[in-house]
This record gives structure tokens, C-alpha cells and sequence, in this order.
């Protein structure tokens, strides 16, 4: 049934993002008046201009190869933390930039594995061919301490042809947090710094994201009056607890990140319909950690109560069943794109139809699953795993990205109309 393509994403450990460092003491040499930050101020502080001079030649050596705009970027990081430094507007520039550097860290954000991913319309559809059409996805990428980030990669695709993938930058680009956390738990941030969207990465920035943004689910999301806008569901993950949120932008230049609240609000793999339905957002979810939820709310934030929507059926979903992305609006109803685990723990992946006007009602379903580990594909950080976070529909096309064994990404193909044939 699907057409597997010669496209691969792989872990990249060459690919690094500058992100904060702020080292502190253990909880029994903490005491008043002592601050870690401080202490190495003052021995920046204390080196005279050679020292100054060869220190920052060091850290052009370390930085000017994979990064840009390095002497403006460390700025900005001793910007962020000058109220924790005493006199800081008295300190000189070039003390200034090696103190960022100094609580600066290169984090290759993607050296583990690069999977799960997410497809969507790109919102520039100018310059291409008849036929062709531009796609983004979102990624899990997994650095240091199996953190996971947001990374992004685009490529276009012509339906019935080619499938390509654009090549990634050697920049990537921290974003700049403009708004962090007022109270009400939301986060803006400005990645306008990309020259390109594989420059993006978004890496946790609270508390809450201590130890990842996981398995991002994009939809491009069109209001009643014909706005679009695109949305994306994942988990908040903090090292204890999971949690969903909502990252919103318009441009992939700026976001903003917000926790879901509500009943519901406490379950993975929620995904957002791409559309209102009688007035009203729809969400998937997998709120008891088995069966797929429906849920209705009448903003995109809050969600309470839900029902089942389908339960295991078929041995290879026996143990649980999920949502692989936002349903997919056909003219016949809402393709739902599903998970299922059976036996020692294999991912596979399956389909299901919901009616279009009232999606409560499953019309049909694939007993069988229509992508599985391949005797290649069984091997990874977590063998027997095929997952997606979403696929993007052309015409009667379906243009599929799936993680393999969380750890690199694959691409396949397939007819709509055969999918559907094989759905009882």
C-alpha cells in the first residue's frame, strides 16, 4: 500500500545550539551571600587585557565555525542575567561578552535521535512548479541528558512524483524568549533570527520542559472567516511530570507556547481537528493511556470531560491505541491515522474514518496495520517502533513522515483510495 522513499533524517551531532548555562552550588555549600554566578564574575573580572584578549580569541575559535552573530549573542546572554551581577553596567563590553560565554553551552540537540515527526503545508507556497506543493515538519530531536527539542526541516513534493528534501543549514539558532511565563504560563519567542526553518530549535525554556518538548503534532488550522493559522499539541515533559501544551504561530517566526488546562489536560498525544465544527475546536486524545478520546471545547486551552472514541479491537493494538496526528478532512469523513502496540511492545500503525459531520460516529477502520517495523526498521533506541506525529494530504495523496525505532526519520506514500479500500 505505501510507497517507501529514499529520504532519511538522521541524528546530526555536528548540529549544535547555543543554549543558557548557569552553574550552582550543591545544596550544602549554598549559603548567603556566596553566588556561584558571581564568583566567576569576579574572576573574569580579574584577568588584565591579555588574558581578556586570548580568552576571547578562544571562544571565537570554539563558536565562529558553526555559529553566527556570535559577539551580538553573547551579549544578549550576559544581558539576561545582569540583575543576578553586581555592577553590571559598569562591566566593559569585552568582559561583558566573555561572561555569556562563560554561562553559554553548545547543546547538540539532535545527536541522539531525530524522529517522530509532523507534516504540514508550508505557509510560502510561491515559486514552485505546476502540481508541486512545499512542505514543513516538525521533529523530536534528542541531545545530552536524552533532552528532547523542536527542530524543523522543509522540502517540497509533487503527488504522483518526486519527494524531496531541502538540505539543513550548519546554523542552528536559539530563540529569544520576548514574553517568559507573566503568571498566566505563557511564552513567546522570536526566531526571526533563521535565515532558514532548519534553524529553528526550540529547546525547553521553564521548568515545566526541564527534560523535553515531545512529539509535536502541527496542524495548519483555518478559522471560520477563512484565517489560517497553525497549531501544535505535544508534552511539556519536566523530568516527574507530563503535561500537554499549545504552541501557536502564524509565520514560524514567532511562537507562543501555552499549558492546556481542564480535566482532560493531563493525558500525551492530544491532536487538534484543523477546523471548527459546529463552532466548536475537537481534539483527540489518549486521556486513560489505552483508547483514543474525542474531546469538544470552545477555546483551543481549556478542555474537560471527553468520551471514547475507539477502544483495541485487533491483536497488533491490544495493548493501546493513539492518534498519530490531526485527522485529515476527505470528502468522505475524518481520516484519523492511529497507533497501536501488541506483542513485545511492536508499534504499528493503522487508520480509521470518522463521520465528517459528527465525528463521534467511526465509520471504519484498517484491521490490519498499514505500516509496521520492517526487518530494517526494527533496530533503534526503542526496537519495533513505527510512529508518526502527522501527514499531509494532496489531492487523494498522502505524503506520510514516521519515525523508526525513535531514533531517525523515514517518508512513504500512498494512495488515499487504497487506504480507504482497506478499512472494514
Amino acid at each position: 500500500m505505501f510507497q517507501h522513499r529514499h529520504l532519511m533524517i538522521r541524528p546530526d551531532p555536528a548540529r549544535t545550539v547555543v543554549r543558557p548555562f548557569a552553574p550552582g552550588y550543591p545544596d550544602r555549600f549554598r549559603r548567603p551571600g556566596h553566588d556561584r554566578a558571581q564568583v566567576i564574575v569576579d574572576r573574569v573580572l580579574g584577568l588584565d587585557d591579555e588574558q581578556l584578549a586570548a580568552e576571547e580569541r578562544n571562544v571565537s575559535l570554539s563558536l565562529d565555525e558553526r555559529h553566527r552573530d556570535v559577539g551580538p549573542m553573547l551579549d544578549h546572554r550576559f544581558e539576561d542575567m545582569a540583575d543576578q551581577i553586581a555592577g553590571a553596567d559598569a562591566i566593559a563590553p569585552a568582559q561583558r561578552r566573555l561572561i555569556g560565554a562563560y554561562f553559554s553551552e553548545e547543546y547538540a540537540f539532535a545527536a541522539a535521535a531525530l524522529f517522530n515527526p509532523s507534516a504540514v503545508l508550508h505557509p510560502d507556497q510561491s515559486g514552485l512548479a505546476d502540481g508541486q506543493l512545499r512542505y514543513l515538519i516538525s521533529l523530536r530531536g534528542i541531545g545530552e541528558g536524552h533532552v528532547s527539542s523542536v527542530a524543523f526541516r522543509t522540502g517540497t513534493w509533487t503527488p504522483g512524483g518526486e519527494l524531496c528534501l531541502d538540505a539543513a543549514s550548519e546554523v542552528a539558532v536559539p530563540p529569544v524568549i520576548t514574553q517568559n511565563d507573566s503568571g498566566d504560563g505563557v511564552v513567546c519567542l522570536d526566531c526571526s533570527g533563521s535565515r532558514d526553518l532548519s534553524e529553528t530549535v526550540i529547546f525547553p525554556v521553564l521548568p515545566r520542559q526541564r527534560q523535553g518538548i515531545e512529539d509535536m503534532r502541527l496542524v495548519r488550522f483555518t478559522e471560520d472567516d477563512g484565517g489560517v493559522r497553525y497549531y501544535g499539541t505535544y508534552t511539556a515533559f519536566s523530568g516527574s511530570d507530563a503535561k500537554p501544551e499549545l504552541l501557536l504561530t502564524e509565520d514560524f517566526r514567532h511562537f507562543a507556547m501555552k499549558p492546556l488546562s481542564g480535566d482532560a489536560a493531563g493525558a500525551k498525544g492530544m491532536a487538534l481537528f484543523p477546523r471548527r465544527i459546529d463552532g466548536r475546536f475537537v481534539m483527540l486524545g489518549r486521556q486513560d493511556s489505552e483508547n483514543i478520546w474525542l474531546h469538544h471545547a470552545d477555546e483551543p486551552t481549556r478542555w474537560d470531560g471527553g468520551a471514547v472514541l475507539i477502544a483495541p479491537r485487533y491483536p497488533w493494538e491490544f495493548v493501546q491505541m493513539g492518534n498519530c496526528g490531526s485527522p485529515i478532512e476527505l470528502d468522505e469523513g475524518w481520516l484519523v491515522l492511529t497507533h497501536g502496540v501488541g506483542t513485545v511492545r511492536n508499534y504499528c500503525m493503522g487508520a480509521a474514518l470518522l463521520d465528517k459531520a459528527d465525528p463521534t460516529k467511526l465509520l471504519a477502520r484498517t484491521p490490519k496495520p498499514i505500516l509496521e517495523p520492517s526487518p530494517d526498521e526494527r533496530d533503534g533506541y526503542v526496537p519495533n517502533v513505527v510512529y508518526s506525529c502527522g501527514a499531509l494530504l494532496h489531492g487523494r495523496e498522502l505524503m506520510l513522515p514516521y519515525g523508526v525505532s525513535d531514533q531517525f526519520t523515514s517518508f512513504a506514500t500512498c494512495s488515499v483510495d487504497e487506504l480507504l479500500a482497506a478499512m472494514a
